[in-house]
Parts: C-alpha cells; sequence; structure tokens
C-alpha cells in the first residue's frame, strides 16, 4: 500500500492506521472531483476498511452533487470519520453536508486535529 499521494484537489497519507485526506487550499469541488477524490481514496486503501482523517478547511466550495456523491459513494471502506474544519466556513459546509446527506457512517467534526484522532483511535 502506498503512503502518500496526491492528485488536484486533496494528499493522501497513511498515518498510524488512519488515512489523512487534505484538501487544497482554495479548491472547488464538482462531481468529477468528488469522483476522482474517492476512486485515488479507494486505489490507495486496496479493500482495507480504515478511519480516515479529512481536512476540509481549504474547501472553497462543493456542488449538491458533488456532496451526495461523498456522502454514499464516498463512504465505501471507511470504519469511521474525523472531520477537521475551522470556524465558521468549513464548520458551517459539514453542518449542511451531514444535515442533507446523512452519511451512513460514524462521522463527527473537530477543530483540533488532537481530538480527530482520538475519536478515530477507537475505529482502529
Amino acid at each position: 500500500m502506498r503512503n502518500l499521494f496526491e492528485n488536484n484537489y486533496t494528499s493522501y497519507r497513511f498515518y498510524d492506521g488512519i488515512l489523512h485526506i487534505i484538501y487544497h487550499q482554495g479548491v472547488s469541488i464538482d462531481l468529477d472531483a468528488a469522483i476522482q477524490i474517492v476512486k485515488d481514496r479507494l486505489q490507495l486503501q486496496e479493500g482495507q476498511s480504515i478511519p480516515v482523517l479529512c481536512d476540509i478547511r481549504g474547501i472553497k466550495e462543493i456542488s449538491k452533487s458533488a456532496r451526495a456523491y461523498l456522502a454514499i459513494e464516498g463512504s465505501i471502506f471507511i470504519k469511521a470519520l474525523a472531520v477537521l474544519v475551522e470556524p465558521p466556513v468549513s464548520k458551517m459546509l459539514l453542518a449542511f453536508y451531514i444535515r442533507t446527506s446523512n452519511p451512513p457512517i460514524p462521522n463527527k467534526s473537530f477543530e483540533t486535529i488532537d481530538r480527530a484522532l482520538d475519536y478515530l483511535n477507537d475505529f482502529k
């Protein structure tokens, strides 16, 4: 399994049994981007279900179709999701995403990486 990968939207890194996905600064996510993000993540995971830390602080905007895709197809092989947010913008984006998309996996938002990792450690 590769330890590090990057595409036009995100960087992926495995660390201590958790996949860290970091969205690039100022990125806009549409359906095509969401499909690529999930495709790359699934290739990296090689069929293994793992906890994921997702840093969305860099997202500028995300389309409704991308949110819907990430909520369902984007949840495949994820045990639990901790989302790193920065108030108020990314925190509002995540709250809206959860309210409208209802992802089928345990998920929670955090403002610090330490708390996010503590949450995910229970899912390793």
